[in-house]
Formats: C-alpha cells, sequence, structure tokens
C-alpha cells in the first residue's frame, strides 16, 4: 500500500499545474460536472492519459464526433480479433509446446515470455503482416519499451528532461515507431487485405492522418504492454491459488471437450472472465486513469478549470474494504455478484466503459489460459516473493518464475 501512495504522489507532483488527482470515492461528492463518465462521449481514460503524456493533442471533438471515434475503435477490437483468431491460436499453441518440451524442474522466465507472446501477438493483430518477420517484433520490442519506460518514469519524476542522452534515446525510439505506423497506414489505405487489422479500422474511418497515427500509436503502446502484464498476473496467480487453477481447468474441459478452442467457445468462458476481472483487481493493472475536463467545475473552494488532466487513484478503490469485501485476497467468484461487476464496469474496467486495450486484452488472454491450462499444471516456485512496481501499469520489480507439468 506504501508503494501506491508512494506512486501516486510521484504522479501528481510530476504533472502539477495540469492536474487534479482524485480519489474515486470522491467523484460522487466532487460536484464536477461530468466527474462520473456517464456519456458516450467520453473518452478513454487511459487514451487520454498517454494523449498527455505523449504530447500528443487531447480529444477536443464533440459529441457526435467521440461517438464515431468510440465505436471505430470497437468495431477495431472486434474484427481484428475475429479475423485473426486462428493466429492467436497458432502463437499460444506455440508457446504450449515450447512449455511442453521443459523439464519440470525447468524454471520459466514468465514476464520474458508473456511480454514475447504480447509483442507477436498485438503487433500482427494491430499492425498486420510485417511483424511476422521476428526481427521486426524484436525491434519495436525494443522502441516500445525504451518509449514505456519513459512514459512510467521519465516523465513522472522529471528525469527525462534533465538527461540529454535519455532524452534523445526517448524521441529517437518514438520517431521509429511513428515512422513504422506511418508506412503501415500508406500501405493500407484504399486496399483490401484478406485480413483485418485494429489499424484498418482506423484507416476506414473518417480520420485525417494525424489522428491515425496518434490513435494507432496509443493503441499499439498500451495494448502490448496491458496485454503482457494481463497474462503474467494471470497465471501468478493461478499458480499461487491451486483451488482457481482447478475450477478454471474443469471450466475449459468441460466448454471444449477434445475439440477445438474457438472464438464462439471462448464467450462461454464465464469463469475465466472472472479469473480475468478478479486478476486485474487484485493486482490493481491500471492503478491510475485520467480524464480531461471538459467544462469549468469547483470542489469545495477550488475551482477546476477546463482542460485539467482529472487524474483518478483507481488502485486505492480497487481495495477498499468498504466496496471489496476481504480485498486482498484473491476471489474470482466475488464476480458472480452482478452488483460487484457493476462496480467494476462502472470503473472502467468491464461493460460499455471498459478501455478498449484492456477488451483487447481480455480475449488474448482467455485465449493464452485455455491452450496452457488444457495441458499444463502451473506451478509456483518454492520460495518466490513477487514484489510490485506501480507506474501506468503495474508488473512485477523482479523476473517471476514458475514450473509447469504435464496434464496429459
Amino acid at each position: 500500500m506504501l508503494d501506491f501512495a508512494i506512486f501516486a504522489v510521484t504522479f501528481l507532483l510530476a504533472l502539477v499545474g495540469a492536474v487534479l488527482y482524485l480519489y474515486p470515492a470522491s467523484r460522487q461528492a466532487a460536484g464536477i460536472p461530468g466527474i462520473t463518465p456517464t456519456e458516450e462521449k467520453d473518452a478513454d481514460p487511459f487514451e487520454t492519459m498517454l494523449k498527455s503524456l505523449l504530447r500528443y493533442q487531447s480529444d477536443s471533438g464533440n459529441v457526435s464526433e467521440n461517438l464515431m471515434r468510440k465505436k471505430m475503435y470497437e468495431n477495431g477490437v472486434t474484427n481484428s480479433l475475429r479475423s485473426n483468431f486462428a493466429l492467436l491460436l497458432k502463437l499460444s499453441e506455440e508457446l504450449l509446446d515450447k512449455w511442453l518440451s521443459y523439464p519440470e524442474s525447468q524454471h520459466v522466465p514468465l514476464c520474458q515470455h508473456m511480454l514475447g507472446f504480447a509483442m507477436k501477438s498485438v503487433t500482427q493483430m494491430v499492425m498486420g503482416s510485417t511483424f511476422e518477420d521476428e526481427q521486426e517484433v524484436i525491434r519495436f520490442q525494443k522502441n516500445h519499451g525504451t518509449v514505456w519506460s519513459e512514459i512510467g518514469k521519465g516523465f513522472l519524476d522529471g528525469s527525462l528532461d534533465k538527461s540529454t542522452t535519455r532524452k534523445k534515446q526517448y524521441e529517437d525510439a518514438l520517431m521509429q515507431l511513428e515512422s513504422i505506423l506511418k508506412k503501415i497506414i500508406k500501405e493500407r489505405k484504399g486496399r483490401n487485405f484478406s485480413e483485418h487489422i485494429f489499424i484498418d479500422s482506423l484507416v476506414q474511418g473518417d480520420l485525417n492522418d494525424q489522428q491515425i497515427l496518434e490513435d494507432s500509436m496509443i493503441f499499439s503502446l498500451a495494448s502490448c504492454i496491458i496485454t503482457a502484464k494481463l497474462c503474467t498476473w494471470a497465471v501468478c496467480f493461478l499458480t499461487t491459488y491451486e483451488e482457481v487453477q482447478r475450477k478454471l481447468y474443469e471450466e475449459i474441459d468441460q466448454v471444449f471437450g477434445k475439440g477445438p478452442v474457438t472464438p464462439e467457445n471462448i464467450e462461454e468462458l464465464r469463469y475465466c472472465r472472472q479469473v480475468l476481472c478478479e486478476t486485474v483487481r487484485t493486482a490493481r493493472l491500471t492503478p491510475v486513469s485520467a480524464r480531461l475536463q471538459d467544462i469549468e467545475g469547483k470542489i469545495d473552494k477550488f475551482i477546476i478549470p477546463r482542460e485539467t488532466l482529472v487524474l483518478y487513484a483507481l488502485g486505492v478503490v480497487l481495495q477498499d474494504p468498504s466496496t471489496w469485501p476481504s480485498p486482498y485476497k484473491f476471489d474470482p467468484e466475488r464476480f458472480d455478484d452482478e452488483s460487484v461487476m457493476k462496480t467494476f464496469s462502472l470503473l472502467g474496467f468491464s461493460g460499455t466503459q471498459e478501455c478498449p486495450e484492456l477488451r483487447f486484452a481480455y480475449m488474448v488472454t482467455s485465449v493464452l489460459l485455455s491452450v496452457l491450462v488444457r495441458r499444463l499444471h502451473l506451478l509456483s516456485v518454492e520460495g518466490q516473493v513477487i514484489e510490485t512496481k506501480y507506474e501506468l501499469v503495474t508488473s512485477s520489480k523482479e523476473e517471476a518464475w514458475i514450473t509447469v507439468s504435464k496434464r496429459y
């Protein structure tokens, strides 16, 4: 809890003068018009925060424009997942085959493998066949890591602007990522391809080139890291809570039997979705979110100017005992309660207000877990203590190790 408090204060101080920092519980009492996101025009809070940190132009469109872009994002996620399901399954089975080849005593570097899997999956599903080349994935991963580490730390503690070398590395990496995206956007314009990727939905929409570039950059950056960390934390919790893993295996066995993993059957994995929701909550996967204040507001005697970036300390409310009984216990069955799921939805982690990057990550992780848990027991390494690092997306401070054994 102390680590998260330090992170929250650091984030606030890094953006002082442009940011109001709130606990989510203060939303209802805040008296700020529109502070509780209830309208379709509301922007994705994670996107809002990343655009600010990347110094991209924040959303300022009218209601119909924002609704159009939200629908475009939803269609992009849906169509890219549907069109590339076979690819996602193939990449999951490749990872399974690698793990099946290991002796039971071998320690598996979970963070490393999940990051590699996420990078391969997301780059191909978002940006296309360029990333069938593993060297392109490695190059993207390197640039992604440089940009993301500075977004998560360098901007927050002010150290980026104090180091000419780091700032140049960051700007070069961002420029290379933008160059890749510009090339892909140009290639996809006015052409039809057999596989629909996420960028296609943006290209086919009524957006200018800069909007397409910024939106595809945000989605690519966020989807890679959110998918990697959701996969990592989900497996970590399954290795720690054997009963949860057993129930998940039973559901997978009941739904799929000896048949193939299909998009239709994935939707039937209700307990799996509960496991992922509880993973997001317990790990505090995205501990802060943001929203741009569209009109002037007021809290007590404090005036909140228009265009202020309002940050919400989601990590606090995700483990608030008044909302979540036994908040530090990993208990997927708490989401059997519809009121609990509604609370989760209001925070933007499910339902109509779920951010597109998280929706994308839920599906990718569901497929991966279905493939892995069907064939493997996922086991913890005795004596390992996983410490948490809070940034824009929560990760472990050190590599997390697991072992695996074959179910059959």
